[in-house]
């Protein structure tokens, strides 16, 4: 579908109709309930779900003239909607319900079940339809919130079975209370106090005492972090230390070089002085990050004069260089105030690599001087009729533009604050420009750009930054839906747009003082379909004999991108598609490491290594044919697969079930080894791992890190964005930095399952009892996920664990919901009926409250 003929076309469904009169219907008065009917529905891969509608007002819903708006992330299967409406897509994820002919209204009290039924299966609430708005047909566009909405939970399995083979049932206390049984209690004598955990440790006998008189001494290359360390001190003890060149005999801190490999350091903590070693300032910072995770949790609760941190002997560097975490802040927004409060996170568990990405169909989220539209058109979201004003409601966000989640970008002052900010915390922010596919908000925002100017009459400025051919008729949906969001590679202007944007990028770092080494030109999931039909690529086909069919057109383009980027100085980065080729084997479509790349410095994420799906060594396989390649498995690395199958456990699942302990047990080398679930969270079958690919010694060396990734599709928020990431984000920060665990090469599988056991508990211990209640405080708190307790009835009584200890376990026999003055649990309860846990954070927050029945 061509972009003229969508913005036309969406013009007419809003103006269309015969004018109708406003109905005199206050919207807050339609109640909507959603609910899974059945999922596998007719033995199929489909499912059935219904829509109630109830009309809780005094005056009758009317029988026409409405759009009720809303998105969701499955496909109706058309012709399936019953009770006299249809349901239908427009564009990515929105889609309308409208009256048919013989809908009838909805007089005042009574209800109307919709059912219809949709592609695949849905399990929890955030699959459910989100952000529905009514539009009454005399005022096209005014959309109205649904604010009376509830989700209703599953309860049947068949409301949670994905399909008839399904093994895994929702999760639930006695479930979770036999996983728990894998942590046992780590005697404190066993206890490393740093974290991540370093090289070596060697504890000692005596203390330093902290007081705001202890002064820092910092050799000349080392100032910046002596000032950084004197904010961090202050923060803690009320008042900021004093640097001092004095080398006298009063207790000090001491921040000095010596030749070691660049990220390495030694902490040294004596009674009488703290000493950092490191030969950069990199390692000088990371030995100040275990400095403070070697300070007593508490103390970050409120400043004190005095705080005792023990003697210690540390030497340490970390596994890999390039330690990073993703965020996506297109899907839904997160403000700057989030971003900077996820780098001090970041830089607290020596991450160093921030993967920014700020363009995406949703939404264009940097300013880029001399493009307005970028974020005057794709940084806002809201109910739009012509699609030209902002883009359309996406994930939830809603009609109102103004919409937090929806709409929102950075300023070039913002970036170059971002970027400063991340600076002085030795984390290097990489930028996405999400290209050639996921580019709907800045297709949209050229081609609004485009019409603005040829009305002006200046055509040639109108096409410079053109990304889509106007006479492109290419029918394709892509994954998420959209018929209307791959640039065209074949169109000169493209590689206008991507340098002026690239300027611009070179220029902020220029003026943050950040290093700037590579920008991330995106390449994923681009759709069958396109370009077939474009009247600029059949011209460049002619011109250039080399480009056969459109499948020739990606190496045109990411040949053009990374010699555009190595003039500017910058290595080519991008998903795992830009390192791939298609080709044939047997007369069958195959996909390998692409050769004409592999010298040219191409660094990738793999993310595709889904178990079960057939891709599960194309990390390897890229790694071994010459690629760097960055760890960004979906199996263990993405923190917005839901933790496990719970309908009020948010998130996706389409490539696993994501706890911390699945970052925790991979092994970056050979994550087949440990593999313990398939994608659907089913026990694995480990036949899927025959034939393929395995790391070699050659393949190892460019492997140059691993990523944890946030895509945000089912992220609205600070408080979910953090609740998604920790305590995830932990078991990420050990396995960057950490060496191999010996459970992870013992080869003996009995004696490699009861090392990881201890590893776990050790691990657990210091999130639970350590970082956690660390983090309720630091940098102004965390809303970080406290996960539920696990319950069984044991001889007539109810018992209780944890997934990490250090929570106060709380409960109620009455049928009352535990509070923070509710009995604490020591010991089995022995009251019958329904016994109601919760477990608190030292700040006295709840998670979710588990039930269990004692008969």
């Amino acid at each position: 579908m061509t972009r003229t003929f969508l913005a036309a076309w969406l013009l007419v469904l809003a103006l269309a109709a015969p004018t109708v009169a406003a109905p005199g219907f206050d919207a807050r008065y339609l109640q909507v309930r959603w609910e899974i009917v059945e999922n596998n529905y007719q033995g199929k891969t489909q499912f059935l779900s219904a829509f109630t509608f109830t009309n809780t007002g005094k005056t009758d819903f009317p029988r026409e003239g409405w759009t009720l708006y809303f998105n969701f992330i499955r496909t109706p299967i058309a012709g399936t909607t019953t009770g006299g409406v249809n349901v239908e897509r427009l564009n990515g994820d929105l889609f309308r319900l409208t009256p048919q002919t013989d809908f009838a209204g909805l007089p005042a009290g009574k209800s109307l079940r919709v059912e219809f039924m949709a592609h695949d299966w849905v399990i929890n609430y955030t699959d459910a339809p989100a952000g529905l708005y009514l539009v009454w047909q005399d005022a096209p566009a005014v959309g109205v919130p649904v604010t009376n909405y509830t989700i209703l939970p599953s309860t049947e399995p068949r409301q949670y079975n994905r399909f008839e083979a399904d093994k895994i049932g929702l999760i639930t206390p006695q479930v979770l209370y036999e996983q728990n049984k894998l942590y046992h209690d780590v005697p404190t004598q066993q206890q490393v106090p740093i974290f991540p955990t370093p090289v070596s440790y060697r504890g000692g006998q005596g203390t330093f005492i902290l007081t705001p008189q202890v002064p820092i001494q910092a050799d000349a290359a080392f100032k910046r972090e002596a000032n950084y360390l004197a904010g961090e001190l202050a923060t803690l003890l009320g008042k900021r230390p004093l640097l001092s060149a004095a080398t006298g005999g009063t207790a000090r801190i001491v921040l000095q070089q010596k030749a070691m490999p660049k990220e390495a350091y030694t902490l040294d903590v004596k009674s009488a002085e703290i000493t950092i070693t490191a030969g950069s300032a990199n390692g000088i910072f990371y030995g100040i990050q275990s400095l403070k995770t070697l300070i007593p949790p508490t103390a970050w609760a409120a400043p004190a004069n005095v705080i005792r941190i023990p003697e210690t002997m540390v030497q340490d560097a970390p596994r890999f260089g390039h330690r990073a975490f993703f965020i996506d802040v297109c899907r839904n927004f997160q403000e700057k105030k989030e971003i900077l409060k996820l780098l001090d996170l970041m830089a607290l568990y020596k991450l160093n690599v921030l993967h920014f990405h700020l363009t995406e169909d949703e939404g264009w989220r940097l300013e880029i001087p001399g493009l307005p539209e970028l974020t005057e058109i794709g940084a806002r979201r809201g109910h739009t009729v012509t699609g030209e004003d902002y883009l359309q409601p996406s994930f939830g966000s809603g009609p109102d533009v103004n919409g937090r989640i929806g709409s929102g970008h950075y300023t070039r002052a913002d970036y170059i604050e971002i970027l400063k900010y991340a600076t002085e915390r030795h984390i290097e922010v990489i930028p996405e420009l999400e290209t050639p596919g996921h580019a709907r908000a800045a297709v949209v925002a050229m081609n609004v750009r485009y019409k603005r100017l040829q009305k002006e009459g200046r055509r040639d400025e109108a096409a410079r930054y053109l990304l889509s051919d106007p006479e492109d008729a290419s029918e394709y949906h892509s994954v998420q839906g959209w018929t209307d969001n791959v640039i065209n590679v074949a169109m000169p202007s493209t590689y206008t747009f991507l340098e002026k944007v690239t300027d611009e990028l070179v220029a902020m770092y220029k003026e943050a003082g950040a290093p700037l080494k590579t920008v991330h030109y995106g390449g994923d999931e681009v759709p069958a379909g396109v370009w077939e039909k474009s009247p600029a690529v059949k011209k460049l086909m002619a011109a250039e004999p080399a480009i056969k069919t459109t499948n020739d057109l990606w190496y045109y383009f990411y040949g053009k991108v990374s010699r555009m980027a190595a003039g500017k100085g910058l290595y080519m980065y991008g998903w795992e598609e830009i390192a791939m080729r298609k080709t044939q084997l047997d007369g069958n479509p195959q996909y390998i490491p692409n050769p004409d790349f592999v010298q040219k410095g191409f660094q990738v994420d793999v993310w595709n290594n889904a178990l079960g799906w057939g891709a599960e060594d194309l990390a390897y396989r890229l790694a071994n044919a010459g690629y760097k390649v960055v760890l960004s498995c979906v199996s263990n690395m993405y923190f917005d697969m839901s933790v496990y199958k719970a309908f009020d456990e948010p998130g996706y699942y389409w490539g696993a079930f994501v706890d911390v302990d699945k970052l925790f047990y991979f092994i970056p080398y050979d994550y087949f080894k440990n593999a313990k679930e398939d994608r659907l969270g089913n026990p694995l079958d480990r036949s899927i791992f025959m034939g393929k690919e395995r790391l070699t010694d050659y393949g190892k060396s460019n492997v140059v890190g691993i990523q944890g990734l946030i895509w945000s599709e089912t992220v609205r928020g600070p408080e979910q964005l953090e609740y998604k990431i920790l305590p995830k984000m932990l078991g990420l920060a050990e396995r960057a930095w950490a060496a191999d665990p010996a459970w992870a090469t013992e080869k003996d599988p009995a004696r490699s399952e009861a090392l990881y056991a201890d590893a776990w508990s050790s691990f657990a211990t210091t999130v639970g009892t350590r970082e956690l209640p660390r983090l309720d405080y630091y940098a102004g708190g965390f809303q970080y996920r406290i996960p539920s307790p696990g319950a069984t009835v044991v001889d007539g009584k109810v018992a209780l664990n944890q997934q990490l200890p250090g929570f106060t376990l709380r409960y109620t026999t009455d049928g009352t919901e535990p509070t923070v003055k509710s009995p604490v649990y020591t010991a089995p309860i022995a009251a019958k009926g329904d016994i109601k846990i919760k477990a608190f954070n030292t700040r006295g927050r709840a998670g979710k409250t588990s039930t269990v029945k004692n008969p």
